[in-house]
């Protein structure tokens, strides 16, 4: 700037010594001022919510970025700035295009040396404005798309077919994200990757009639071994509780029979006891008491021993005329 001033300070003097006059380098120089002024004023800049500026000065990069704000800089050729959306959710596909599939990107061998075809979102922001502008070629462009193909051909490489099909997505897609995110950050693009997305992965059409009789198949699996478990979930309790139902009966009977014998053992001791005292009284005492039990029970008769002969006379005790039909009661 000194340089141009003083040059300009220089042709100012010539136009005076040469007889110019005064009006014309007054107008030279007020013209000038108002060039200076309209190209300072180019120097102004807006950054909205969620961008950041990444202003240069004669092409070397002025850090850190520039926040949310009005701010000035020195305009072009002297500086130069890049206001970039940060926070911006930004999209690649990998496979396809739209509703339109890529074969030659979808396409891939599996670890069982298999061709599976697949699909793949990927969602991502700008984490380093610095490395995203000046680290790496065409970091959103080139560089993020053969990364996010070389981590998803890495990955499904190691992985049987079926797994990939079908229940093994979900970790296809994290170690997919986690393999992305080493390579961009190995590459220094400033890239975060928010989410990585299974779009469509698929058999070659020549086998997916098989392949959806295999899903078919597991599918079916799944759903007999959760009939299993709920049939199992309702009979166990049953059993439980049948067999606590047994365990207390059986404990119940278990004492019922602890307590008749310990009974019956105490009462034997004490006739055991009376008995040394008194045997023979104790004796005809026990044998009452049987009588006493085994007699009410017993069909009775009374026989004349002066009645002799073949024929035996006797007189029953009970109500019962039925007692004995061979032998009438008197009278009959």
């Amino acid at each position: 700037m000194d340089q141009i001033l003083e040059r300009l300070r220089s042709f100012v003097a010539k136009l005076r010594g040469g007889g110019g006059g005064n009006g014309l380098a007054y107008i030279i120089i007020g013209g000038f001022v108002v060039l200076l002024g309209i190209w300072l004023a180019t120097g102004f800049y807006t950054v909205q919510p969620g961008e950041q500026a990444a202003v240069r000065l004669l092409g070397k990069y002025q850090g850190p970025p520039i926040g949310t704000g009005l701010h000035w800089y020195f305009p072009t050729p002297i500086g130069a700035r890049d206001v970039v959306a940060v926070d911006e959710i930004r999209r690649l596909e990998v496979g396809v295009r739209g509703n339109t599939p890529v074969p030659i990107e979808s396409q891939m061998i599996t670890g069982d040396q298999n061709i599976v075809d697949a699909q793949l979102l990927v969602q991502y922001r700008i984490d380093d404005l610095e490395f995203f502008l000046f680290r790496a070629v065409d970091p959103a462009g080139a560089t993020i798309k053969d990364a996010a193909e070389t981590a998803l051909r890495q990955i499904v490489g190691q992985r049987a077919i079926d797994d990939v099909l079908t229940i093994e997505k979900e970790a296809v897609q994290e170690d997919t994200r986690i393999l992305l995110q080493f390579l961009l950050d190995l590459y220094e693009t400033g890239i975060e990757v928010t989410e990585v997305k299974l779009l469509d992965v698929s058999p070659p059409a020549q086998v997916q009639d098989a392949f959806d009789d295999v899903v078919r198949a597991r599918e079916d699996k799944e759903r007999i071994i959760n009939l299993a478990d709920a049939y199992k979930e309702g009979q166990l309790p049953l059993a439980r509780g049948d067999a606590a139902v047994l365990i207390e009966a059986a404990n119940a009977f278990k004492e019922t029979r602890v307590a008749e014998a310990t009974g019956k053992a105490s009462r034997f001791l004490s006739v055991l006891a009376e008995y040394r005292k008194a045997p023979d009284v104790t004796r005809q005492r026990l044998y009452l008491e049987a009588m006493e039990d085994v007699l009410p029970g017993v069909t009775k008769f009374i026989v004349d021993p002066a009645n002799s002969g073949n024929l035996l006379q006797f007189l029953p005790l009970t109500n019962d005329s039925e007692a004995n039909p061979l032998f009438p009661t008197p009278g009959n």
